[in-house]
């Protein structure tokens, strides 16, 4: 069996879209897509957001999540908790989103960005059911070839709890 890397841990300051805060771990036995996007960045309003209401809408809820990942590292100024709710609201994303923590270091890459080596947004990272990553992918990707990955790993057996 191929070794896939485990999903590090969320490091997010605040969900929206939930009244719950989100962990992979409570995730497991789903497949997991993490869009990672900025609300200033073009490719993400022309690509990854649709692509990822898409996902949200067109698989079962119970064994695909898709969740937000609001990773700002540039103009901080412009991309606060308020405009990002407005956001949120004028595109109709329903699906949960984080707001990645800063590091306290004073690096302007956010904390789970840095975590999961992302290059910049658009990214997309897909879960299997066990939390491990299978898909990590910066910039546009083909919706044939993200659906073909998703519906491959649904029929994959979910691993045996450890």
């Amino acid at each position: 069996m191929p070794y896939y890397e485990h999903a590090p841990a969320l490091q997010v300051g605040r969900w929206l879209n939930t009244d719950e805060p989100l962990d992979l771990e409570s995730l497991k036995g789903s497949v997991v897509v993490l869009h990672a996007f900025q609300m200033l960045c073009p490719g993400c309003v022309s690509h990854g957001i649709p692509q990822a209401k898409a996902i949200h809408n067109a698989f079962p809820r119970g064994r695909v999540r898709v969740i937000g990942l609001h990773t700002v590292f540039e103009h901080h100024e412009a991309m606060g908790e308020v405009a990002l709710k407005a956001f949120l609201h004028e595109y109709r994303i329903t699906f949960p989103v984080g707001i990645d923590m800063t590091d306290p270091k004073g690096n302007p890459i956010p904390l789970t960005m840095q975590a999961y080596r992302l290059q910049g947004t658009p990214s997309l990272i897909v879960l299997d059911q066990a939390g491990d990553i299978r898909l990590h992918h910066f910039g546009s990707l083909d919706d044939l070839r993200v659906g073909a990955a998703i519906g491959q790993l649904l029929g994959e057996e979910p691993a045996a709890a450890d």
